[in-house]
């Protein structure tokens, strides 16, 4: 006699019904989800001069600060040739080109 196939133990239903399982909580960690999380491994000498989270963010806070204050301009000292033609619209004859 042959034996019945049993299903395999990773076996996926088409459905579950879910208010007969126990133990599982509709919506229990959404509110973690949606406020969001960002986790970063610091090296063991940051992690040494920054102990806290705050300390890294306040950190992180000045330096952001300081590139806001240091920013260059957003055009060049001397824009590039094809950017001054952009400006001005025109183009150089091709004997002034090089």
């Amino acid at each position: 006699m042959r034996k019945a196939k049993r299903e395999s133990a990773d076996y996926i239903r088409a459905e579950y019904d879910f208010a007969s399982m126990q133990g599982g909580v509709r919506g229990k960690y959404v509110t973690q989800y949606r406020a969001g999380t960002n986790l970063v491994l610091l090296d063991p000498e940051l992690a040494e001069a920054f102990p806290t989270d705050a300390a890294v963010n306040q950190a992180l806070r000045a330096v952001l600060k300081m590139t806001k204050v240091v920013r260059l301009p957003e055009t060049a000292q001397h824009p590039t040739g094809r950017a001054r033609r952009r400006r001005t619209g025109s183009t150089p004859p091709r004997a002034a080109r090089t």
